[in-house]
Formats: structure tokens, sequence, C-alpha cells
């Protein structure tokens, strides 16, 4: 693969007012260069009062998933390092829902169900982080946000006012989740964990495939 450069900021640039525009115009200056999450946290600082949102990586989500940018990570290239990521171009691919949020009234349900805590369950343990809390793997102060319970990447509607289409989710495991199933159905989003698992798991796969298919 070509060298990459690194891309460098200048702080100057990233007065815009909301966390997901700073980050957007850092990759937008940046085409073709690696930014790192020590940038992005640099950018997502409140450029008045310098503080650092928790919620900075999910701002970065939303440029892929609402905004339609391809931004890539090491789970795309094995040249990007654990941290590192990179746009390419400024084309974006066509949106398939708008992004929707719960009403208050549902969220202060889920809230009340979840007992103001992370609901991922993985392998049984549920995640139980509070709004406050430190995130002792991810760092930083945890902040529970909205989450789809059918992923936003299928399409479907989801009813802003019913707490069953709806968890509560750390930023952490919203990263972590990425699409990745529909926590109603068990439907797994297969492109999206292909693309997220390593390079040798890829060639696992492409094997298996190649084997199946006959070809």
């Amino acid at each position: 693969m070509e060298h990459l450069e690194y891309a460098s900021i200048k702080k100057e640039l990233y007065n815009q007012k909301s966390i997901k525009k700073r980050i957007e115009a850092l990759f937008l200056n940046n085409i073709g260069k690696i930014i790192t999450n020590n940038q992005l946290v640099e950018v997502a600082k409140d450029p008045i009062t310098g503080k650092e949102p928790e919620n900075w990586h999910q701002r970065l989500s939303e440029l892929r998933t609402d905004d339609g940018y391809t931004i890539l990570s090491q789970r795309d290239r094995n040249d990007l390092k654990l941290g590192e990521y990179l746009m390419l171009s400024t084309e974006k691919r066509a949106k398939i829902n708008k992004r929707v949020y719960p009403s208050k009234e549902c969220w202060k349900k889920v809230l009340q169900r979840a007992n103001n805590s992370c609901e991922w369950s993985e392998g049984g343990q549920i995640c139980g982080l509070k709004d406050g809390d430190v995130d002792p793997i991810g760092g930083g102060k945890v902040k529970l946000t909205a989450d789809h319970l059918q992923p936003h990447s299928f399409g479907q509607k989801v009813d802003v006012n019913n707490p069953d289409d709806w968890q509560a989710l750390c930023g952490r495991h919203q990263v972590v989740k990425k699409n990745f199933w529909d926590s109603k159905t068990g439907k797994l989003n297969i492109k999206a964990i292909l693309q997220a698992i390593p390079t040798e798991e890829k060639e696992i796969a492409y094997e298996f495939l190649r084997d199946y298919f006959n070809k």
C-alpha cells in the first residue's frame, strides 16, 4: 500500500459550533492523511472552555452512518494502527434513513428500566456503567446514549415513543456494537462483521467462501 502521511492540525481552524462539525472539518482538511485518536480528542474539545467531551467517538460514528462518509480504520486497512483513521475522498454514500432519537418521555422510561446504566450484554454479563462513571477500559467519563435495538443500517422504522425499541449504552459499547446485529431479531450484519475482523480472519473467511462456492 502507498505511504501515508500523518495529519497536522491548527487549532484555529476548528471553531465550529458542534463537535461533529469540528471533527468533519478535520477530516475534510486532511483527505488522504492519517488522523489519530489524540487529534480527534483535541479538535473535539470545546474551543472556548477546552473541555474534552465524553461522546466524541459517537460523533465520529454519525459521520459514517448519518452523513455517509467513508472513514477507514484498522478494521479496513492493515497499514493503519489502532486509533488511526483515514478519509480518502469527500464523496458520500447514499444514506438509508435519517437517524431518529427517542422522545424525552421514552428515554426517561428506558433509563428507568436500565437503572440509569449501560444495558450492553455480552456472554450473560451486563456492562452496568452509569452516567459519570469512569470507564475502566475506554477511559473518560461515561455518558449514556440511546441506541436503536434494530440497527440504523437495516433501514427499519423505529418508534420514538416505544421504550422497547431502544436501549441505553455507554459510548464504548455504542462503538463496539457498530451495527453488527439487530438486538430484537438476532439478524446479523455480515458485511459489518467482516469489515471489523482482523486481516487474518478475513483471509479465513475468504478461503471458506471460496471453497463453499467452488471458486
